[in-house]
């Protein structure tokens, strides 16, 4: 199973959205879940990354992946197994953000967000998921087990 990330750039850094991503990603790694694609761009994808490479201790079978929206760019590769640049149509790079976060969601099972405002692109990535009938655990809405946080 493959889950990938979503969540606003300026997410803040709290302990309780840590322990909800590790119980998150510890539960969904029991389901299964083995491979992780993470964007690096925001802060809640640096705080997902670090929470992925953190379990990797207790469960180093699994993967994770920076998914690169552009290449030749200077990457902080520290919290990752590798990278990679998927294959997505050309076009202006103000939109490479927006194809590479769709490729995530097309190869991936299971969507995790932090969503808390309906703008911009996280919110527009967490719409494509639902239009896409991915399973999509967001922050705001409950965990894996449906319980509110």
């Amino acid at each position: 199973m493959t889950v990938t990330f979503c969540g606003h750039r300026t997410t803040q850094d709290t302990p309780e959205l840590r322990t909800w991503l590790a119980g998150c990603v510890e539960k969904l790694i029991w389901e299964g879940a083995n491979t992780f694609y993470l964007g690096g761009y925001g802060n809640f994808d640096r705080i997902a990354a670090s929470v992925v490479w953190k379990l990797k201790e207790k469960y180093p079978q699994i993967e994770s992946v920076l998914v690169l929206a552009y290449l030749g760019r200077d990457v902080n590769a520290e919290h990752y197994d590798r990278t990679m640049y998927p294959e997505i149509e050309g076009g202006p790079m103000r939109f490479s953000i927006v194809k590479r976060n769709r490729w995530m969601v097309d190869n991936s099972d299971v969507l995790v967000a932090y969503i808390i405002l309906d703008s911009g692109g996280a919110a527009d990535t967490r719409r494509y998921a639902v239009r896409r009938k991915k399973r999509v655990i967001n922050y705001r809405e409950g965990d894996v087990n449906g319980n509110r946080v």
